[in-house]
């Protein structure tokens, strides 16, 4: 296995590198980064979580003439969220090359503020389709200096109908650019593109190791779609979820469960297409500062989302097909934790769940339900295990004299009371 190290890179990426802690290369950054480095255009078939950031970010930098303060190399992504990540990403292996200049640029944000850092000079741009070429054409942003091209999540920017706006933003970039293209899948229209705007690309595909998912232990619950709702937090309860990423198909799904789980007293918002950049922002943050337990949303809101310790993904809906299912499943055992994934299943439902079971990457377990018995048998057992930590902790002496001077029950008594009051709150 090659370690950065050995790249024939500068010595500031690679204290970058190890400063990110970071030391070998993964299959995706062996294969791409040597070729990129050479100048080579590249096919990268790649999954989310396999490194292909820093394969392409690499190669990218190494080619910046900082003293040109204009644009050199401009990375597209299908979402603000993964824009804002990749810029972040990118930053951090340029942080020791001075006066090196990242920006991202995405809807939602005013443009004013983006036209303004433009002006003053930026080497990398990342950002979203739409939004860049609403810069090109306010004359914010001029191309013909552009010695790199990213792709990034290829298949997922077409499946958003940015075809148009990467195929006129690529005929605005001179011919002799470095184009380097990242996809999950490879659809025609993504080879298309390939042949029209790629000088002989070499194709790298890392299989997907992380499709068997060995880390996410996964299960399916059969339900009555009049009772669905309460299936799902018989879960949440049975399961004890700390943060949950709740997965429904469309909008209307995830208003329903959201206003429901807030009617049940839930930590819970929701994250959709239609809603304001301004207000997925302020939900994203509520979500990752742990000021929400629940996020629920549509797969299109959570494309690009990162975030540490989603500990269980819950399938309120079952997934249109297996790369749906296994990009949301993949938002949890994040950095080598382990994670749960439960997918809940009408009668309607039944045939594309099997479709995706049937897969032979997907190893799913089917489960009955846990009943309202099991449910409360388990909440109790975690109370008295919470309890059981306070008597190991705490100085529980003021206490046990009020109780002894005070109290005119039976100690068994009172405690039974004080673990209904709890249960039944």
């Amino acid at each position: 296995m090659m370690n950065f190290k050995d790249l024939e890179i500068s010595d500031e990426i690679k204290k970058a590198i190890g400063s990110m802690g970071f030391d070998s290369l993964t299959p995706i950054q062996e294969k791409a980064i040597p070729e990129a480095l050479k100048g080579t255009d590249i096919i990268g078939q790649a999954q989310t979580g396999s490194g292909k950031t820093i394969a392409y970010a690499i190669p990218i930098i190494s080619k910046i003439f900082v003293p040109d303060k204009s644009p050199q190399a401009i990375v597209l992504c299908p979402t603000r969220e993964l824009s804002m990540q990749v810029a972040s990403e990118i930053s951090k292996v340029a942080a020791n090359i001075k006066k090196l200049k990242v920006l991202a640029v995405y809807g939602g944000q005013p443009i004013g503020k983006q036209t303004r850092v433009l002006k003053k000079g930026v080497h990398i741009v990342v950002g979203t389709p739409g939004r860049v070429i609403d810069h090109i054409d306010r004359g914010n942003l001029d191309l013909i200096g552009i010695e790199s091209v990213v792709l990034d999540e290829a298949d997922e920017m077409l499946e958003m109908g940015f075809r148009e706006d990467i195929e006129t933003i690529l005929a605005n970039t001179p011919h002799q650019r470095q184009t380097l293209l990242f996809s999950a899948t490879l659809p025609k229209e993504i080879k298309q593109i390939a042949k029209n705007y790629q000088n002989n690309p070499k194709f790298i595909k890392i299989a997907n190791k992380r499709k068997n998912i060995p880390k996410i232990t996964q299960y399916a619950f059969r339900c009555d779609i009049k009772y669905k709702f309460n299936s799902l937090t018989r879960l949440i309860e049975a399961y004890d979820v700390n943060l949950a990423l709740i997965f429904c198909n469309t909008k209307k799904s995830v208003d329903f469960v959201f206003k429901h789980l807030k009617k049940e007293d839930f930590k819970v918002d929701s994250l959709h297409g239609d809603m304001t950049q301004q207000v997925r922002d302020k939900v994203m943050n509520k979500f990752r500062n742990g000021n929400i337990d629940v996020l629920v949303a549509t797969d299109v809101a959570a494309r690009g989302l990162d975030i540490a310790n989603v500990d269980v993904i819950i399938n309120y809906d079952v997934p249109q097909n297996i790369d749906d299912y296994i990009h949301r499943i993949g938002r949890t055992a994040r950095a080598g934790k382990t994670g749960f994934a439960f997918t809940l299943i009408s009668k309607d439902e039944i045939s594309r769940f099997n479709n995706i079971k049937n897969d032979k990457r997907i190893k799913i377990t089917e489960k009955e339900l846990p009943t309202l018995g099991e449910v409360k048998s388990i909440k109790i057992a975690k109370v008295l295990d919470d309890a059981g930590s306070v008597i190991r902790g705490a100085d529980l002496n003021d206490y046990i004299k009020i109780l002894k001077n005070e109290s005119k029950y039976d100690n068994l008594e009172l405690s039974a009371a004080l673990l209904k009051m709890i249960m039944e709150k």
